[in-house]
């Protein structure tokens, strides 16, 4: 019992009384242990990484199975060791030559992307990225108007698709031409000119939706691979007889200079097309022709945004190279439903032209890696 002693005030008393029960109730916790330190990550001494290939799926195994965007890359090149990688579901491989390769896996769902396990890559200490080439590479759907299907593209931007806003097409405005616009702008076709308290940004430059490569290196990827053959078939040859009036979709695959588009909606159809030609022209200020879509290289792209203010790689070496499995809009006289997973003969050629492109680089780098460690390769615009 708490005896209240003459004059002394009873508020006084009470305020005593509590502080006295809180200093108890907080007591057992500073009688308790404390958190252990955090132990300091044991040093060690990274090799240098000169040249990385990175693909993006494989249906199966990286060897030794029906192939996917990595498979030729793992046998031709003979990228046998196995590095296991935490963060990553496949693991990363080198030969002897010092070209390494990975592909990501996927957790089974359509939930998990790319850019996690890529970012896993970019943290792991064993590994020295500062000077590495990175080569990155995979299937696209490809704008009838730029290439046939089977072409490479080597890219001088890489744009995003996902990052916007979206009405029905049916509710827009009659003079808008779809219902897709940036964020900060008042219609499609038109730059962010306010950020209208979007995330807390008081800047629009922090909505920009591309990623300007090192157009130089990229030329001169395209200049010593613009002549490589890139095999035919068939189905190719009379799948490209019905785009009349497309000279570009109906020529043989061939190597060319255009930019990818990532997104992770897969989209088709010659409406969508068209935003995707005009998104790029938007956003490259009208120096990038659209040519390539597909759903990673926008995640690849801002993932390699992250490691470079974080000094973990150069991003000036980074080339990106995209081949046209299936066009991204169906030919005169077929509709889009009719045409939308038509994949199958293009995806094999686009496979062996992503190998048949890149190795040349590839190759070069490797070999002449005195040179090129310390001075980036490059050439004027074609």
């Amino acid at each position: 019992m708490t005896v209240i002693r003459s004059g002394r005030p009873l508020r006084a008393c009470l305020r005593a009384l509590a502080l006295a029960c809180a200093a108890g109730a907080l007591a057992p916790a500073s009688l308790g242990a404390a958190e252990p330190p955090v132990p300091s990550v044991p040093k060690v001494t990274p090799i240098p990484v000169k040249v990385i290939v990175i693909a993006n799926f494989e249906p199966g195994a990286d060897t030794g199975d029906a192939p996917g965007e990595f498979q030729l890359w793992a046998e031709r090149e003979h990228l046998d060791e196995v590095i296991p990688l935490k963060g990553a579901l496949h693991p990363l491989r080198r030969n002897a030559q010092g070209l390494y390769g990975m592909v990501w896996g996927s957790p089974d769902t359509m939930l998990g992307g790319v850019a996690e396990q890529l970012m896993a890559l970019l943290v792991d200490p064993r590994f020295d990225f500062t000077k590495t080439y990175w080569l990155f590479t995979g299937i696209s759907g490809v704008d009838p108007k730029v290439a046939s299907v089977g072409s490479a593209a080597w890219s001088r931007w890489v744009v995003q698709g996902d990052t916007l806003r979206e009405f029905d097409d049916r509710e827009v405005p009659k003079d808008w031409p779809y219902g897709l616009f940036a964020i900060g702008a008042a219609k499609p076709n038109m730059l962010p000119a306010a950020t209208e308290d979007f995330a807390g940004f008081t800047d629009t430059g922090k909505l920009t939706m591309s990623v300007k490569l090192n157009q130089g290196l990229a030329s001169w990827a395209y200049g010593m691979t613009k002549s490589v053959p890139i095999p035919d078939n068939a189905e190719l040859q009379k799948d490209r007889a019905r785009w009349k009036g497309y000279p570009e979709a109906q020529k043989p695959p061939f190597v060319l200079m255009g930019e990818t588009l990532g997104s992770v909606r897969y989209w088709h159809g010659p409406g969508r097309t068209q935003w995707a030609r005009d998104w790029v022209n938007l956003w490259t200020g009208g120096k990038g022709r659209f040519a390539m879509t597909n759903m990673e290289s926008q995640s690849m792209a801002g993932a390699m945004q992250i490691a470079a203010k974080q000094g973990l790689v150069d991003p000036a070496r980074v080339l990106v190279l995209r081949t046209g499995s299936n066009p991204s809009m169906p030919p005169p006289g077929v509709s889009a439903v009719e045409s939308v997973a038509n994949e199958g003969a293009g995806q094999k050629v686009a496979f062996e032209a992503n190998y048949r492109v890149g190795a040349p680089v590839v190759h070069e780098l490797l070999a002449h890696w005195d040179r090129y460690r310390d001075t980036i390769p490059e050439a004027p615009a074609p």
